[in-house]
């Protein structure tokens, strides 16, 4: 099979969703790797590594979706992207399309089969997600104690404090992936932490294996506003597989906190945001300030840290980018669809949606990916 890995266009997005040994095994199976030229740099692979590792450079993005049956990436395509995709061909890549409609749109009308990392689930986990929430976590909480300095707007509060000042009060809202690395940055710079979550059980975990600084919480709408008065840093951190996040914290609720620069850091952004006010924002403009509370809402932060994320990532996603290249390239694109595991990552297949909380977010039909599969090739 041609895979193809391109270049990503997003705003400083550096992370590239391959690495020379991904490359290397994927030739050494028989198939043909497209790579463009200059896609590993921002994540400190040189050209040369792919090409020593058997891939063929390719200067032109147009060039690489051109000719791959199978397109790698790390995330969505864009507007300029959506013209590239073809009837029959694969996607591989993050998507989050229950956040875009636009999106979900322009895959349906492409025919391509698009299958998501972040929905593709082994056993209840979410193997492919995992790794990007680990490091989300926490550069949220490098990124929330960075805002709340004077310099940038924040409320001049030092994230740990000092001997005879108190440290700072971090809300966590979520004790997933993301929550459980958030906790334990912030417990582990010295700051109060408190991690809530509707799972007891998680909860029960998490007092088990995180400092004596974390305090875990039954989350509700009454816990979530009673600790909004007495918090610096507040870190979204909720997730609902395939679906739009939850909204927890209305405007309205911005009213019960300081007003001199508390910081929110919405990891959930790339599912929508799990606050009301949240809207994307960039690496280079990072922020914005509603009702005195200042916002990060970055919706690539793993691409802050592209060598780390870019390996961490690929850690994740080697196995599973040569089981859909095997299997489509076998047994056809049915063979994927059928597979248990591979099968949870189809979104959408040949103009159908198949997932059903995406399906749910806009109101469309779906059927499953295995109804669909049986369709053809």
């Amino acid at each position: 099979m041609i895979i193809g890995f391109p270049t990503e266009i997003k705003a400083q997005e550096r992370r590239v969703a391959a690495v020379p040994a991904l490359v290397h095994d994927l030739v050494a199976a028989g198939h043909r790797v497209l790579v463009q030229a200059g896609a590993g740099l921002g994540a400190g692979i040189a050209d040369a590594g792919f090409a020593d590792a058997g891939a063929e450079l390719v200067e032109a993005a147009e060039a690489v979706w051109g000719t791959a049956g199978l397109i790698v990436k790390v995330k969505e395509p864009l507007p300029a992207e959506y013209p590239l995709l073809r009837p029959g061909q694969v996607l591989f890549t993050y998507l989050h399309l229950a956040a875009s409609r636009g999106l979900t749109d322009a895959l349906l009308a492409s025919g391509a089969h698009c299958f998501a990392y972040e929905t593709l689930t082994v056993q209840g986990r979410l193997p492919l997600l995992a790794p990007m929430s680990e490091v989300a976590g926490r550069l949220a909480v490098q990124a929330g104690a960075w805002h709340l300095g004077a310099q940038v707007g924040g409320r001049g509060v030092l994230l740990g404090g000092v001997p005879g000042v108190a440290p700072a009060n971090v809300l966590v809202l979520g004790g997933g992936s993301v929550g459980t690395e958030a906790a334990r940055m912030a417990a582990g710079l010295g700051a109060n932490v408190v991690v809530l979550d509707i799972d007891l059980e998680r909860l029960r975990h998490l007092a088990d294996i995180l400092p004596a600084n974390v305090t875990t919480l039954a989350s509700s709408a009454h816990a979530i506003r009673d600790r909004l008065p007495t918090a610096d840093l507040v870190i979204g951190a909720v997730l609902v597989n395939g679906a739009r996040a939850p909204t927890l914290l209305r405007r309205t609720d911005l009213g019960l906190m300081h007003d001199d620069g508390p910081v929110l850091v919405d990891v959930a952004i790339d599912q929508g945001g799990c606050f009301e006010t949240s809207r994307p924002t960039t690496h280079a403009e990072p922020t914005y300030v509603v009702d005195g509370v200042v916002h990060y809402c970055v919706a690539n932060m793993p691409g802050a840290v592209p060598r780390t994320a870019t390996f961490a990532l690929t850690n994740a996603t080697k196995p599973y980018v040569e089981l859909l290249a095997g299997l489509v390239e076998r047994d056809g694109i049915a063979a994927a669809v059928a597979h248990p595991v591979l099968g949870t990552a189809a979104n959408v297949l040949a103009g159908e949606l198949t997932h059903p909380a995406v399906a749910a977010a806009f109101g469309l039909p779906w059927r499953a990916p295995a109804e669909v599969g049986r369709g053809g090739d």
